[in-house]
């Protein structure tokens, strides 16, 4: 089930795509739920109310532009992972842009984790904002984001993937040098528009082995990244179990589990992205996120 916040009326709403994926069944006029975070907590009770919507339920044709991000203002800030693909963390590590390198090739022992601020996150085709990078160093990182949607801590009891609600696609934009200036990630990554999200949430029931979509990023039609998910250091279960032993987790949070090797400072020189660019990711299974850069 690919699962969408879309405009309609002037308003936003929560929605299915169809399985043509032209149309999408409107579950906020269904009554099933007003917005994505309500249909995430809901999500369990009312399933069959949502598997009847989709069998009945009025379609509306999906015209350019009326895809938002799916989640268009979390409620806190993203979960972010830095360095979880090995051919990556030896990228980054030799780019001279890691103040927490050493020697060059650092593979992290436990994962690394940091933030984006709600305000960061833009849907499907929204410009990112290059101007609010005043180093011209704006750099692109294509990663799966996960969905959660149930509360709690997670206990050595827990299975952590019975957290996972879903799945989702997220840029990880970045201004490199205010990255590597202020020696920490969260200023460089937490400009507005630099978490481009979407297009939809493929929710994990649809997705038979996570391990086996691969992820890969375009800029004008040059490929720069492709790897299998399965690359990463750190699997998701062991995401979701390292975020929340101690941080009460909350249905629509997100976890953006990282980049594999491609990105711009990795080659020489950089390859930043400029105004006028078209950065596309593709995740299989879970469909394209696309956004100009001004």
């Amino acid at each position: 089930m690919k699962l969408v916040t879309f405009l309609r009326g002037g308003a936003a709403h929560v929605g299915a795509l169809d399985q043509d994926e032209a149309s999408v069944v409107d579950l906020t006029e269904a009554g099933i739920a007003p917005d994505m975070l309500s249909l995430i907590e809901r999500h369990i009770g009312q399933s069959d109310a949502i598997r009847t919507a989709l069998k009945s339920g009025k379609r509306v044709p999906l015209q350019p532009g009326m895809l938002l991000a799916p989640i268009p203002t979390p409620r806190r800030n993203i979960f972010c992972v830095g360095k979880n693909y090995y051919e990556h963390a030896v990228e980054f590590g030799s780019s001279g842009f890691d103040s927490g390198s050493v020697g060059g090739n650092e593979v992290p022992k436990d994962p690394i984790i940091f933030t984006k601020p709600p305000s960061a996150v833009i849907g499907p085709g929204v410009a990112i904002d290059s101007s609010l990078d005043p180093c011209n160093s704006v750099d692109y990182e294509a990663e799966l984001a996960v969905v959660i949607g149930k509360a709690g801590r997670v206990t050595d009891a827990d299975d952590p993937m019975s957290f996972v609600f879903g799945y989702t696609i997220l840029n990880d934009v970045t201004s490199r040098e205010l990255q590597k200036r202020h020696k920490q990630w969260v200023l460089g990554k937490g400009i507005d528009t630099f978490a481009p999200m979407g297009p939809a949430i493929v929710t994990a029931e649809s997705i038979a082995d996570i391990g086996k979509l691969t992820i890969q990023l375009w800029v004008n039609g040059e490929r720069r990244q492709s790897a299998s998910i399965g690359d990463l250091i750190f699997d998701i279960p062991t995401l979701v179990r390292t975020i929340g032993r101690s941080i009460s987790l909350q249905p629509g949070d997100i976890i953006a589990t990282g980049t594999p090797v491609g990105v711009g400072i990795g080659f020489t020189p950089p390859k930043y992205l400029q105004p006028g660019d078209i950065v596309r990711i593709e995740v299989s299974s879970l469909g394209v996120l696309e956004n100009p850069v001004s």
